[in-house]
């Protein structure tokens, strides 16, 4: 790149960075609120809230990407409209698409990073801050299962079983406050069982702190107590599990599993193509600022434009969300749900710019 391209190119990386960590910030504390009621109440402190949220907020913080990079562009259009930068650079002989360009690789390299190693930390920080929830959740001394709590049911060789937790962690290998309603082999209820924390290892849950209450007998106490089960982690992962909470790189091994076992991977799919398509939404962004603030101080109305590139975002990130939907209810394929409105996106913005350049 020469000289302008790398002056725009930083100009472009600042303004996005300075949006989005203004938007971890304020996720940030948004989440803290939350979480101190949550924390607070099982007897945590306020330090430990705020290190659960911190965990928290760079998950959370991925949805406001998109909106990261398009208001940081129209922040840096802007900027270098008003300082009469791109007047000067156009009576030189440049096109819009050459000073459009370094935003462009701005937005490619933002979508990338994203998905090959923020998205992977992100997921990481997420289960452990639901470890960490489910350990100080397993510290009360009430086990009531609440309106939140995950159900699942299961057949094991001692009979079948329905368990609800009212804490899931690590795709739902891990589960806390866990409560078993255990049935025999002739589905006649047999024992309750109470439990901070359960562990599915291979053929079996391995319970901690376990209470077993069965009809017209004293309540057991036990701190190891194995229930038998024919779930497989696969299985778990599919019921309770979240394809938000798998990291990038682990995604295609997940699909894999899944198709082997003979249960749908729709959702581990659809995450996977969406974040592939992370950059051409990042392209997109941009070229939907550049649209709504290339001519704003030339020809005057800059909020009137502003607002239109923000309400256009929006109606682009409804109809991505939409997409989304349709591609997990099984009505169009993960590939054409993650790429379709990307493309459609940069598509409509390019044209419009090319309407306004080029006439």
């Amino acid at each position: 790149m020469n000289t302008l391209s790398r002056y725009i190119f930083r100009k472009f990386m600042t303004s996005i960075l300075s949006v989005f960590f203004l938007c971890l910030g304020l996720i940030f504390l948004i989440d803290l609120i939350e979480m101190m009621r949550k924390v607070l109440k099982t007897g945590g402190t306020l330090i430990e809230a705020m290190f659960i949220s911190m965990l928290r907020v760079p998950s959370f913080a991925e949805l406001s990407l998109p909106f990261a990079v398009l208001i940081g562009s129209i922040g840096a259009f802007l900027m270098l409209s008003k300082s009469s930068e791109l007047i000067i650079a156009r009576s030189s002989g440049m096109s819009v698409w050459q000073f459009t360009r370094p935003a462009i690789l701005v937005g490619v390299l933002i979508g990338i990073f994203a998905s090959t190693v923020y998205n992977p930390l992100a997921a990481s920080f997420r289960a452990y801050s639901e470890v960490l929830q489910a350990e100080l959740s397993s510290k009360k001394k009430g086990l009531l299962p609440t309106e939140s709590a995950a159900w699942l049911r299961q057949d094991g060789p001692d009979g079948q079983s329905i368990l609800t937790a009212q804490h899931v962690s690590r795709q739902g290998s891990f589960l806390a406050d866990v409560i078993f309603f255990q049935y025999d082999n002739l589905k006649l209820f047999k024992e309750r069982i109470d439990a901070q924390s359960a562990l599915l290892t291979e053929g079996r849950w391995i319970l901690t702190d376990a209470r077993v209450s069965a009809a017209n007998e004293k309540t057991r106490h036990f701190k190891k107590y194995l229930v038998g089960t024919y779930l497989t982690r696969t299985q778990i992962e599919d019921s309770i599990g979240t394809a938000e909470n798998i990291s990038f790189w682990h995604l295609p091994r997940f699909i894999k599993i899944a198709e082997k076992a003979g249960l749908p991977a729709r959702q581990f799919r659809l995450q996977f193509q969406a974040l592939l398509s992370r950059p051409l939404w990042m392209i997109a962004m941009v070229l939907l600022a550049a649209t709504c603030s290339l001519q704003s101080f030339r020809f005057g109305n800059v909020q009137k434009k502003i607002f239109f590139g923000l309400i256009s975002g929006f109606i682009f990130f409804v109809f991505a969300q939409m997409s989304r939907n349709m591609g997990l209810s099984g009505h169009t394929s993960a590939i054409l749900a993650a790429w379709g409105p990307a493309t459609i996106a940069c598509l409509v913005a390019a044209s419009v710019l090319i309407q306004q350049e080029d006439g």
